[in-house]
C-alpha cells in the first residue's frame, strides 16, 4: 500500500535583505523594484530608474534604517516568519509540510518549492501573507510560483489563498493587540495601510468601477472585490466592529508614498498634519496591511511619524504591534490553510 502523501503549505512574505549592509540592501532593492508588478512602467524606464537611481542611492540610507530595525536574531520579517512557520507546522502536525519563503531574496520561493516538491506532496497551498489583495504582492507571488512550477513535470494540486482581509480570526488578533492599550486615552486612532499608485488600482479593475465616484472604495461589492482599497476599508470595518469604535474616533489613510504620481488617499502624513492642527496630541496607529512588523511599521510609524507629529505640536504616536508570532495568529494561519 502506498503511504499517504503529505499536504504542503508555502507561506510567503515580501522579503528582506540578508543583512543591513549596503550591498545586501542593494541586491534586495534591485530585485524587488525591478518586478514589473511593483513598478509598472515600461521596462526601459524601470531599469534606468532602479539600476541608475534608486538602488545605488537608496541602499546606504535604507541600510541604516534596517540597522535600527534589526533584531539580534536577524531581520524581524524573517524571525517572525520562521516562528510562524514552526508554529503552524506544530499545529498542523505530521500530515503537513510547512515552508517559509520570501518573494525577494532569501529563502527564495524556488528553494522552498524544491524542498516541498522533493517530498512529493499530494497538494500545495500557497498563502501570501498579505491580507488585502494587490497585484504587486499577491499577484507577484502567484506569477513566481507558476513560473517555477511550469518547469516541473509532476505538479501537485495547487490552491492559492487569494486574500484574507476579512478573516475573523485575524481580525480578533488585531483587536487583541489594541486592547492592551487604554484606547480611550488616545485622541484619535489611525488605520494606516501601505499605499499604492492610483494607476495600479485602475489597472487592476476589470469592471470600469475604480475611481468612478468618491466613495467607490468604501463598500466591498462584486464589482470591486479585487480592489485593494475596498478590502482595506473592509478590514477596518471588521476591526472597528470588534472594538466598538464610532466613526469620529478613527481615520483610514495610506502611507509610504513614493514619487509625484497620485497614490491612494488620504495620505497618512497629511492626516497627521491635519489632526495636529486640530490640537490632537496622541495617536494610536494600526497597520493592518502588515502581518509582521517591518520598516513601514517600526520605523516609518513609530519613528518618522512620531518625529513629524512632535514637530507639528503633537506628543505621542503609538503603534499597535503587528501579528508577528502571536500564538493566536499562528493558530489562525493553521486553521486558514486547513
Amino acid at each position: 500500500m502506498v503511504k499517504e502523501a503529505k499536504k504542503a503549505v508555502l507561506l510567503v512574505n515580501l522579503g528582506t535583505p540578508d543583512s543591513p549592509k549596503r550591498y545586501d540592501v542593494y541586491r534586495y532593492l534591485k530585485q524587488f523594484l525591478l518586478d514589473r508588478r511593483v513598478i509598472d512602467i515600461n521596462p526601459v524606464g524601470r531599469n534606468l530608474l532602479v539600476r541608475g537611481i534608486i538602488a545605488p542611492f537608496r541602499s546606504k540610507p535604507t541600510g541604516k534604517l534596517y540597522e535600527e530595525l534589526w533584531l539580534p536574531e536577524g531581520s524581524p520579517l524573517k524571525v517572525y516568519g520562521n516562528n510562524l512557520r514552526d508554529g503552524v507546522q506544530a499545529h498542523l502536525g505530521d500530515e503537513y509540510i510547512v515552508e517559509l519563503a520570501m518573494r525577494y531574496q532569501n529563502p527564495s520561493i524556488e528553494s522552498a518549492l524544491e524542498k516541498i516538491l522533493a517530498a512529493s506532496p499530494k497538494s500545495l497551498t500557497i498563502l501570501p501573507l498579505f491580507p488585502q489583495y494587490t497585484s504587486a504582492c499577491n499577484g507577484s507571488v502567484y506569477e513566481e510560483v507558476n513560473r517555477i512550477l511550469a518547469k516541473k513535470l509532476p505538479i501537485p494540486s495547487v490552491n492559492f489563498i487569494n486574500s484574507f482581509h476579512d478573516y475573523d480570526a485575524m481580525i480578533e488578533v488585531f483587536a487583541e493587540r489594541a486592547r492592551q492599550y487604554d484606547m480611550d486615552s488616545y485622541d484619535h486612532i489611525l488605520f494606516s495601510y501601505h499605499g499604492l499608485p492610483q494607476r495600479q488600482m485602475v489597472k487592476t479593475d476589470i469592471g470600469n468601477h475604480c475611481m468612478q465616484s468618491p466613495d467607490c472604495c468604501k463598500t466591498l461589492t462584486l464589482k470591486n472585490q479585487y480592489c485593494y482599497s475596498a478590502q482595506c476599508y473592509d478590514t477596518t470595518r471588521a476591526i472597528v466592529a470588534k472594538l466598538g469604535l464610532t466613526p469620529d474616533q478613527y481615520t483610514i489613510c495610506f502611507q509610504s508614498r513614493l514619487g509625484k504620481a497620485p497614490w491612494l488617499q488620504p495620505y497618512t502624513s497629511q492626516v497627521i498634519e491635519e489632526l495636529a492642527e486640530k490640537g490632537v496630541k496622541s495617536l494610536l496607529v494600526f497597520c493592518p496591511a502588515f502581518v509582521a512588523d517591518c520598516l513601514e511599521t517600526t520605523i516609518e510609524v513609530s519613528v518618522e511619524y512620531q518625529e513629524e507629529f512632535e514637530e507639528l505640536g503633537g506628543e505621542h504616536v503609538q503603534l499597535v504591534e503587528g501579528l508577528n508570532d502571536h500564538p493566536k495568529w499562528i493558530e489562525a494561519v493553521a486553521e486558514l490553510v486547513k
